[in-house]
């Protein structure tokens, strides 16, 4: 349910060679930065802009002067990143992705076609493709008692071995505006999230959680 192949389809990001060699999203968190160092220096010269150490801009992507990029970081063609937007580096944002006004990245990969677009706080986090954070959405990734993520589905236990976990969104998931995703959660392929919520654990594919101990399964039209 919560592998990478069940949440992602890896035709849809530069990270594919990355995430193919773990079973979960999680395990590839602590390897962004190397991964992304390695890779921006194999990218097109005559495609890509090289501004700063370990960053490296598509010439298509549209980047507002006032924001912060911090490398290693990689920004896909026709992606746009915001007004304001703070990537705090160990980056990947897809191409057409969307980093919104005062949105903040570290330690993420952003599949193509993903959206957080207003005010969103995105950290040790996968995003699947078109997969949209709503406005004021955001990724928990550290508990408060601060020891280990655990990754729980009912009375399944997956000990991830990290003290900074965020979310797994896989592809075309929505998440409501102003929702928390508690650090470790997972959410499936074409799943959506009520505005508001608090979220921990698993949500299934093709669900709609509406609050803690209520998710529906999507109706077939």
């Amino acid at each position: 349910m919560f592998t990478i192949l069940d949440l992602y389809d890896l035709s849809h990001t530069l990270a594919a060679p990355l995430l193919e060699r773990f079973q979960y999203p999680w395990e590839a968190l602590p390897e962004i930065g190397g991964f992304l160092k390695a890779l921006g220096p194999t990218l097109p010269e005559e495609d890509y802009d090289h501004p700063a150490e370990f960053v490296w801009i598509a010439r298509t992507a549209r980047v507002a002067p006032t924001a912060s990029i911090t490398g290693p970081c990689i920004i896909g063609p026709e992606a746009e990143v915001r007004h304001c937007a703070f990537i705090r580096g160990n980056a990947l944002v897809g191409a057409g992705a969307v980093v919104g006004n005062s949105t903040e990245l570290k330690n993420v990969l952003l599949f193509d076609k993903v959206q957080v677009p207003h005010y969103n706080y995105v950290g040790d986090s996968i995003l699947g493709y078109r997969a949209h954070m709503g406005a004021g959405s955001i990724t928990s990734n550290v508990k408060s008692d601060k020891k280990l993520v655990v990754v729980k589905n009912g009375p399944e236990r997956i000990e991830t071995g990290l003290k900074k976990v965020g979310a797994m969104l896989g592809d075309h998931v929505e998440i409501g505006c102003g929702s928390v995703l508690n650090p470790g959660t997972i959410v499936g392929r074409n799943s959506h999230v009520y505005p508001l919520s608090s979220v921990r654990g698993v949500v299934p594919a093709n669900s709609i959680y509406k609050k803690q101990g209520e998710v529906a399964q999507k109706r077939e039209d």
